[in-house]
Formats: C-alpha cells, sequence, structure tokens
C-alpha cells in the first residue's frame, strides 16, 4: 500500500547490490579521462561515462568524485568527461559510447549560480576549474552537455544529476531569464533525473539498467524524475490546492482507509508560468512534501506530458555513509592538470566532512531541498580514519585541519527524539520559529569528536570554518568553550542574516537576539582562554520582505557594534527555493495560499534599490554616502546625516569619491566570494 510511506529504515543497504561484472578491472588510480588510460586499465569501453562541469578532483568533496567511485565500487566502468568543449560533440565521444548510461552533472554548483552575481554580471573566474580560469562550462550547462551527449551517441540514455538538475526538476522560476522554466528533465530531454542525495537511485539504477536494459520501469524508486503520459489508473489524484488546506488530515485519513496509491498533482506548468499565486501554492506544497517519512509522489504536466517526481531518497545511514567516504579516493586533481592550481581544492583539500542535510530550513537556502531536513552523521572512527590519511597522504598537510563540519558545523549527530514523529512531521525546520521540543540538541558527540581528533599525533590543531547554527550552540555552553578554545583561528562565521523581524520571519530565521546570547558566551569564553577572537557575522542585502527601514537599521546596527562590511552579498533567488517563490510571486508560501487570502510580500526587484540596500551594507564606504544622503531624506531621516556617533553618514563627501554613485564592492573582481553563497564579512576596525 504506497500510500503509507515505508519506514526509512526499509532501504535496500547501498553494498549490499551483487558486484557487476566488470569488477574484475579492479580499482583504477583515477577514473579514466582519457583512451590511453582506459587502455592501460585494460578496458575496451566504459560502462557509465559521466559529464561535469568541474574540474575532476578525485576526493569525497567533489560530486563526481563520489558518484564515480561508488559506481566504480558496485563493479562498473566508470570514465570521466571533465570541462568539455561543448560547442560540439567531438569532446562526448572521446571515451567512446558508454555501454549503458550517460552521467550528467553542472558540477558541485549550478551553473548560473557559477557563472553570474546577484546582479546578474558574468564572474571573471571559476573555483572549480584550473588556475581558476572563468569560461570553462557553458550557461545551464546540465542541458548544453545532455544535447551534446545525446548528438554525440543518439542511442544511448542520458541520466541527469547534481545540484543544477536537483533544484531544476519541476517548473521553476529563473532569476536570469527572469521567468518560469520548464522542468530541465524536457529541456535537457534526457531520460531520468535524480535528484538529492542520489546514491541511492543511481545504484539502483545502474544495476537494473545492466540487467534489463533501459526499457522498463523505474518509478519505484525513490529520488527520480521521469516523464509519463498520464497518472496510472491504479493511483489516486489529489490535487495542491486541497493539500494546502485545512482537510488535508482528512483527506490522508481517507487515503489510508481506501489503500490507494495517492500522487499530488501540482499545477501544471502553463498554469504556473501565467499566474504567481499559483505559482506560490505549488512551491509550498513542493516543500510540504519533503520528509522521506511521509511525502508522496508529485506529479506536473507539461504539454502533453508528466513530469513524475517520486518520494524523495531514504537518507543513508551511518555505516553506508561511512563506506562512501572510505571509497579509495586518490584524493587529488586528475594527474592531467600537471599540478595547477584549483582554488576549490586549495581549500578544502585538508577538511574533513562529518555529516550532510539540514533542519533549519532557512527560505533562502537550497540545502534542504537537495540534501534533506534529516542529518545523515559518519561515524566517529570513519572521520578520525579520514584525517589520518590527510596526515599521511595529503602532500602539504601541516597539521592543521581546515574544517571539520558539513553544510552546518554544528547539527552532527542531532536527532528527533522520537523516529514515529520524525516520519510524522511536515515543519519546514526543527528550529524555526523556535527549537522543537522533540530535537535532540546535544552536542557531547560532536565535543567529544572534536577532542579525539586534536589528539591524535600530527594533529596540531582542528579548525571549524563551517558556519555555526548559533541558536543551537547556546543550548550548549561547553560547546562554544570546546569552540573558542581550541577550533577558532582568530574569528567564527555565523549567519543572523539581519536585524529586524519583517525579513527574518521571511528567511524563518531567529530574531537577533540569539545571535546577542552567542556573542555573549563567544565573548566570555575567549576571555576566560586568554583569546582576542572575533564573530563574523553574515548578512544579506534585499531578501524578499525587506524594507528600505529594515536596511537603515541594521545598517544602525553595523554602526553601533561597530562592524564594517568589507564584502557584500545581495540576495540571489536561487531555483526552488521558499524565498524564490516570495520573490517571483509576491506572496508568502510559508502561509497557506489561497485565492484572494494570501499573503503578500514586497520583493525588492528594482536595480537601485538592490544597490542601495547593498550600500545600507557598506555604510562606512565613501561611494555609497550619496546615495545614502539621497535615501535618507526620502525617508523622511535626514537626522541621520552629520557627524555625529548615532548619525550613519557624514553631510560632507570626500574628493575624488562617489561619483555615480557605485560602491567599491560593485567594481570588486566579480567572483572574489566565490565560496561564500550567502552574507557578507567583516573587519574589525582599527582600534584607536
Amino acid at each position: 500500500m504506497a500510500s503509507t510511506t515505508p519506514p526509512l529504515q526499509s532501504a535496500k543497504p547501498l553494498f549490499s547490490y551483487r558486484k557487476y561484472w566488470a569488477h574484475r578491472f579492479g580499482v583504477a588510480p583515477f577514473l579514466p579521462m582519457s583512451r590511453a588510460e582506459m587502455e592501460a586499465l585494460g578496458w575496451d569501453s566504459c560502462d557509465i561515462v559521466l559529464v561535469t562541469g568541474d574540474a575532476y578532483i578525485d576526493h569525497p568533496s567533489f560530486g563526481m568524485a563520489i558518484v564515480g567511485r561508488l559506481l566504480e565500487a558496485q563493479g562498473f566502468r566508470v570514465g570521466i568527461i571533465s570541462q568539455p568543449d561543448w560547442r560540439d560533440a567531438s569532446d562526448f565521444k572521446k571515451l567512446g559510447k558508454p555501454n549503458l548510461f550517460f552521467g550528467v552533472t553542472s558540477g558541485n554548483m549550478d551553473s548560473m549560480v557559477n557563472r553570474y552575481t546577484s546582479d546578474r554580471r558574468i564572474r571573471r573566474n571559476d573555483s572549480y576549474t584550473a588556475g581558476g580560469e572563468g569560461g570553462k562550462r557553458p550557461d545551464r550547462a546540465v542541458i548544453v552537455y545532455a544535447q551534446r551527449a545525446r548528438e554525440a551517441f543518439p542511442e544511448t540514455p542520458i541520466v541527469l544529476g547534481g545540484i543544477e538538475a536537483s533544484l531544476r526538476r519541476i517548473a521553476h522560476y529563473d532569476y536570469w531569464s527572469d521567468k518560469v522554466r520548464r522542468s530541465i528533465l524536457l529541456d535537457a530531454k534526457a531520460d531520468l533525473l535524480l535528484y538529492g542525495n542520489a546514491e541511492r537511485a543511481l545504484v539502483e539504477v545502474a544495476h537494473r539498467i545492466a540487467k534489463r536494459g533501459w526499457a522498463q520501469d523505474f518509478s519505484d524508486i525513490r529520488g527520480l524524475a521521469l516523464l509519463r503520459d498520464a497518472t496510472p489508473e491504479c493511483w489516486v489524484e489529489a490535487s495542491a490546492e486541497d493539500i494546502d488546506s485545512a482537510d488535508e488530515g482528512r483527506l490522508r485519513k481517507d487515503d489510508a482507509r481506501s489503500g490507494a496509491d495517492v500522487v499530488i498533482r501540482l499545477p501544471s506548468y502553463e498554469q504556473v508560468s501565467s499566474d504567481p499565486e499559483t505559482y506560490a501554492r505549488a512551491s509550498r506544497v513542493l516543500h510540504k512534501e519533503s520528509n522521506p517519512g511521509n511525502a508522496r509522489p508529485l506529479t506536473q504536466r507539461h504539454g502533453n506530458k508528466d513530469v513524475w517526481l517520486t518520494a524523495p531518497p531514504i537518507p543513508l545511514a551511518t555505516a553506508e555513509m561511512d563506506a562512501v567516504y572510505d571509497l579509495p579516493f586518490a584524493r587529488a586533481p586528475h594527474p592531467s592538470y600537471d599540478g595547477a592550481k584549483i582554488p576549490a581544492w586549495e581549500m578544502i583539500r585538508h577538511s574533513v566532512t562529518i555529516m550532510r542535510g539540514c533542519f533549519g530550513g532557512c527560505s533562502f537556502c537550497s540545502i534542504t531541498e537537495h540534501e534533506g531536513r534529516v542529518i545523515q552523521s559518519r561515524s566517529e572512527a570513519s572521520i578520525l580514519k579520514e584525517i589520518e590519511i590527510i596526515r599521511d597522504k595529503t602532500e602539504g598537510f601541516t597539521g592543521i585541519i581546515s574544517d571539520i563540519g558539513g553544510p552546518t558545523a554544528n547539527m552532527y549527530r542531532m536527532a528527533c527524539r522520537d523516529k514515529e514523529t520524525e516520519a510524522l512531521c511536515r515543519r519546514p525546520s526543527c528550529v524555526y520559529p523556535d527549537i522543537c521540543k522533540n530535537l535532540n540538541t546535544s552536542h557531547d558527540a560532536l565535543i567529544e569528536l572534536y577532542r579525539k581528533a586534536r589528539a591524535l599525533p600530527g594533529v596540531k590543531k582542528v579548525m571549524v570554518a563551517s558556519g555555526v547554527r548559533y541558536d543551537l550552540a547556546v543550548k550548549s555552553p561547553a560547546y562554544i568553550r570546546e569552540l573558542v578554545e581550541h577550533h577558532v583561528g582568530g574569528y567564527l562565521k555565523i549567519a543572523p542574516e539581519h536585524t529586524e523581524s519583517g525579513p527574518l520571519s521571511k528567511m524563518m530565521k531567529p530574531g537577533i537576539g540569539s545571535y546577542d546570547r552567542f556573542k555573549q558566551l563567544f565573548d566570555a569564553a575567549a576571555r576566560a582562554a586568554k583569546k582576542e577572537y572575533y564573530l563574523i557575522p553574515y548578512f544579506i542585502a534585499a531578501h524578499p520582505g525587506t524594507t528600505d527601514e529594515d536596511m537603515m537599521n541594521l545598517a544602525l546596527w553595523l554602526k553601533r557594534n561597530k562592524y564594517r562590511a568589507d564584502q557584500v552579498q545581495t540576495y540571489l533567488p536561487s531555483p526552488m527555493a521558499l524565498s524564490t517563490a516570495m520573490y517571483h510571486s509576491g506572496f508568502n508560501p510559508l502561509k497557506p495560499v489561497r485565492r484572494g487570502a494570501s499573503e503578500q510580500v514586497d520583493a525588492v526587484k528594482g536595480i537601485r534599490q538592490r544597490h542601495l540596500h547593498k550600500a545600507f551594507l557598506r555604510y562606512h564606504d565613501p561611494e555609497n554616502w550619496p546615495m545614502l544622503r539621497e535615501a535618507l531624506k526620502a525617508m523622511g531621516r535626514a537626522d541621520l546625516i552629520g557627524p555625529g556617533k548615532h548619525q550613519l553618514v557624514p553631510n560632507w563627501q570626500p574628493k575624488g569619491t562617489g561619483e555615480g554613485g557605485l560602491s567599491a564592492s560593485r567594481r570588486a573582481p566579480s567572483g572574489e566570494r566565490k565560496f561564500l553563497t550567502k552574507g557578507v564579512a567583516y573587519r574589525k576596525p582599527a582600534v584607536k
């Protein structure tokens, strides 16, 4: 009975499949990128060819390496085509025709986010490319790569994956074209799309194709998007409008009594592309159906086809996570790069991922949509083993682990206390508006891990560079003391995102009081340890629901607290995020969306207003003073113009500044904040 989702523990173990016959070729030192490498391995062909927009770095921080090594562990011969020339199909033929399928991804980032700033200005560099060189991947890389792969070998199936495909799996608002686009599955003309952390789906699909070919039904595999002509007769449809209503509980009870297989029909592509309020409702329902414990399949009409999304994937168990990260990675860039610097690799080469997922549910962030809310943690033994491998085998290791974390540094091993409650929960966040009483917020396991990691021989310091969720950290003063005394190197980044309740409520972030409490504990721990450490708070400009007054108040807060922004991030609407639905539609999908009764949200869309909000965050930059003075006067706050400490900007202008009102940050080299996906970085002003 599909209407009652099977328990999360029922998934087939990831490494329980009988290996494909080609496992006899053994493990490749690097997955081959050329015919010569294939021949050296004794291969006459590849079973699966993976196409990626990133440089190939054989390390578990890079999705293509994890996918490739996982498929290799299942017995398949896997080749890599990295950053191919997309102007014709030649590069897509260089490894020959794959026996099973092409796997296509844009890489670790959405290609549009990778290539363009929030002002839609093209970036000059690419941190996932040798030498940091820009322009090595096309716009909408997944679509372009899939088309070229189809040109190279028309009969070979194409399977999409990675974050670009995952976040574009249904009709979605696209910031760069300023319109709603179809599911990327249709635009890429691919056969399947795997979304989220797709290890389970990928392994199952690969073995099924190897056994029975392509002509079969994959719709029972979680974490897939596929095309159908219509809903099969054995399924009962529920409309998105019914799901987003007070009658949902009754509908679920009726479904359970009837034993029906229920699929939710989202409004069609044609409907959501023409009606913003309908788009907001579809976005709300999609996010409500995200818990693997209770989510139902979704279907959405595109012309004469349905895009069918199966239920979200079952999270990996700790033993499975350990096995994935224990695969035989070379832990280095492919030799073909001949030692060229790859910025993303330089950043993470001495770091360790300890968990996946995030239950924070921040509306502007896509981690939850991609990795899920359920935290998937590695074992302590697995993490310590990887640190020893870094110590013993990674070139240039100086005794410092640069980061031990994940999407959030301090959610390791946190989970709902009651598995039945977890399976039924439909809250978009476990920590907003308040921390759920069922959430285990203990930091004890993480503290013990930190202590054992820094006690390893040859390890001098273990840094925490991933962002800390401060509203969780204040639940454990012992964790904050451990962090300050041993794992901070001068500063720690956290992300309050704003100070005002209006934008914070749209972001699903706690009030600034939580930050104040964390800062109090952090500063006390630093004083006790006799260390001069600083917090680096990150803020977003121009998020939906943010007024000019909100940004003015944030700027005044920054000045009172003597923070000066060196780099500023203006809100960028990423595909599928809830705040993107706010930006596009003008409605709030965090609340029920009903015709004529939906809560409206003002979006900051005009380029001048977006620059103004950015300028408020850099209130100290003389280049921004003319714009800010003009805005303050228009807001009736000319009292904030002058030399006083309580005032925001002076009433004089340094010679040669402020011409055209362009801030220095707008003229800075694009891409300089490659690894900061949100927020701003701060410097502490010189002490006089």
